[in-house]
């Protein structure tokens, strides 16, 4: 049983207990969970000519095809022109949201060196909580051996409340675990 599944049935109700919210509508969930990687200051590097490795990465990773962000200004401290491939980002919703959260959970962070829980402090205004990883070798499905160029993997989880504390909450109910959760 996936943790779409789980969350359907019955982390919803415990999760409306919580909340004391008596409407199931107004019951957070994920809409979608946003997977991307910086590649604007790889440019500088002669080596690098393509970035197809770190595509097939991402694309290994999240089990869809990634799209090219392009910068829309010139930044010179970082070397980076206009229409300069800046980020490669993935957006993945429903159950395949879920299905990537329980690998994030169960496989990716007990995998990250010194992992003692997620960072409380990393939620924005919106509800929305951003993960940084330091290079995608911590993924089960990626070769280290065959890495050629480590590159930053950002996640960020997309309720649909915007109330931080429901949203950490969800996550919460999810099974990702905070610092200060002992």
């Amino acid at each position: 049983m996936s943790l779409y599944d789980t969350f359907t049935t019955t982390t919803k109700s415990e999760l409306a207990k919580k909340l004391g919210k008596k409407n199931p509508h107004q019951i957070p969930s994920i809409t979608k969970v946003v997977v991307s990687m910086w590649i604007g200051s790889l440019h500088t590097r002669k080596w690098i000519k393509d970035f197809s490795d770190l595509i097939e990465n991402l694309q290994t990773i999240t089990g869809q095809k990634p799209f090219m962000i392009k910068s829309k200004q010139s930044i010179s401290n970082f070397k980076l022109r206009e229409g300069m491939p800046s980020m490669i980002s993935v957006t993945l919703r429903g159950k395949k949201a879920y299905e990537f959260l329980e690998r994030l959970r169960i496989l990716v962070l007990p995998r990250v060196r010194d992992f003692v829980g997620l960072n409380p402090k990393s939620f924005d205004k919106m509800g929305n909580y951003s993960l940084w990883l330091k290079d995608q070798s911590v993924f089960p499905e990626i070769n280290y051996e065959e890495l050629q160029t480590m590159s930053w993997v950002q996640v960020t989880i997309v309720p649909t409340t915007s109330v931080v504390e429901e949203s950490k909450e969800l996550l919460r109910s999810l099974g990702l675990v905070f610092v200060n959760d002992k």
